[in-house]
């Protein structure tokens, strides 16, 4: 499923433009005119998806005819120039009544008044946590779905290589993941028996490498109150995250750039595990079949830990109708419609009952145990409007670490960016 890495490659556009807009003062939607004279309008990023496209848009068509009084009507953008589209919408005072926001950078955009804080009348207690936008204790938007992050071995070279098959009770700690390893790397048979996606680019390199880092015990930035990543970021626990990242490039573990697409590398048996997202799965079973172990990511100290939060939904501060607006956002929530979205996307449902309309995440399903994963092991990265340039920085430095640079002056150089980030934005206090 390519569309979800898509997702992740758009967030280092969003996270990028983000950086460079909101290096000042906070700037704000402002008051428009969208939602007047019955009518209002969706901004989506997924011009370029045609599967999600289509299902969002039979949310709208279902909507406009279930009530005679608003008319909604949905515009998509090319993906890499949808935030730039939103940020001038929001600098002219022009945003649309509904926007949908990469899940990491809803505090920045709340901070910059872009959002509004959802009132709607249905229940957000039955979400999946990472499928909520929080920020300053208020929830400014809601996705349909989630995606997770997993190990992909096959079954039989584990049993060949006398290697343990995890589970979610019992996921590898850091010295069985190390032995398996070193041992599928002495067979000779793969140069890299681990593909962690080094190749990939932009908020990949936060969304898979930071769960890594907070297994350990470390973490972007303290999350008291977000506003430094003093002794988390390169604190004990952290220098040892980086020392052993880079361990895996030294050892031959994985290539520090690693394939185009590591779904068909590690189907072509060019790797032996494969560390990538539950988009995968479906490609990954339909030519490995019953040989395929799905798996948890390992428990590197701190319990294992995955990526969370994806696209979601938000009404504008721009929005002249945002009654009309939380209304249409209530109705796209039925279980009907968030399990037509997460069909169209191979996503992961937000909501157990739209998981039990969705084959294989209905309970027992092939693909239910990627809702396990999400529910017991995501971290939603860091929910502070400083995250875009947070995840700038970290991927820089965890690019150099894998290359060879020096663990804690890189870990060092990156704190001292972030936090310098951070006062020269006032702390990125509401205002």
């Amino acid at each position: 499923m390519r569309h979800a890495k898509k997702r992740l490659i758009v967030a280092s556009l969003v996270a990028t433009s983000l950086v460079a807009t909101m290096a000042g003062c906070a700037p704000s939607g402002g008051s428009g005119s969208d939602g007047t004279n019955g009518e209002l309008t969706i901004w989506t990023h997924n011009g370029g998806n045609t599967e999600e496209l289509a299902a969002v848009q039979a949310i709208v068509d279902g909507y406009n005819k279930s009530q005679d009084e608003t008319t909604v009507k949905l515009q998509a953008f090319p993906q890499a120039s949808y935030n730039d589209s939103v940020i001038a919408a929001a600098a002219s005072g022009k945003l649309p009544c509904i926007v949908d926001i990469d899940g990491p950078n809803v505090p920045n955009w709340a901070w910059a008044k872009y959002l509004t804080p959802l009132d709607l009348s249905v229940d957000l207690d039955e979400n999946l946590p990472s499928t909520l936008g929080v920020w300053n204790g208020e929830t400014y938007s809601v996705g349909y779905y989630d995606v997770a992050l997993a190990m992909f071995a096959r079954k039989s070279v584990l049993a060949e290589n006398g290697i343990r098959q995890a589970t979610i009770d019992q996921p590898w700690t850091q010295a069985e993941f190390d032995d398996a390893l070193a041992k599928l790397k002495a067979t000779g048979t793969w140069a890299n028996p681990l593909d962690i996606g080094t190749g990939d680019v932009g908020e990949w390199y936060p969304y898979a490498y930071s769960p890594l880092l907070q297994s350990f015990g470390g973490d972007l930035i303290e999350r008291d109150e977000y506003q430094s990543a003093e002794g988390v970021l390169n604190g004990p626990e952290a220098l040892e995250w980086a020392e052993w990242m880079q361990s895996l490039a030294t050892e031959g573990y994985i290539a520090t750039k690693s394939g185009a697409d590591s779904a068909l590398d590690f189907q072509n048996n060019v790797t032996a595990i494969q560390y990538g997202g539950s988009w995968a799965a479906a490609a990954n079973a339909e030519v490995l079949g019953d040989d395929l172990a799905v798996m948890p990511s390992v428990d590197l100290g701190e319990g294992t830990k995955i990526g969370g939060g994806s696209w979601q939904w938000g009404v504008t501060t721009g929005c002249a109708n945002p009654e009309a607006a939380m209304d249409y956002l209530s109705y796209s929530l039925s279980p009907e419609n968030i399990a037509a979205v997460s069909v169209a996307t191979a996503t992961i449902p937000a909501t157990d009952a739209a998981a039990a309309l969705v084959p294989g995440f209905e309970e027992g399903g092939n693909l239910a145990i990627f809702r396990e994963f999400s529910a017991n092991s995501a971290v939603l990265r860091p929910e502070t409007p400083a995250y875009p340039f947070i995840a700038t920085e970290f991927t820089k430095a965890t690019q150099d670490i894998i290359n060879g640079g020096d663990p804690q002056d890189t870990l060092d150089a990156a704190v001292t960016a972030i936090d310098a980030n951070i006062k020269s934005n006032g702390g990125y206090t509401q205002k």
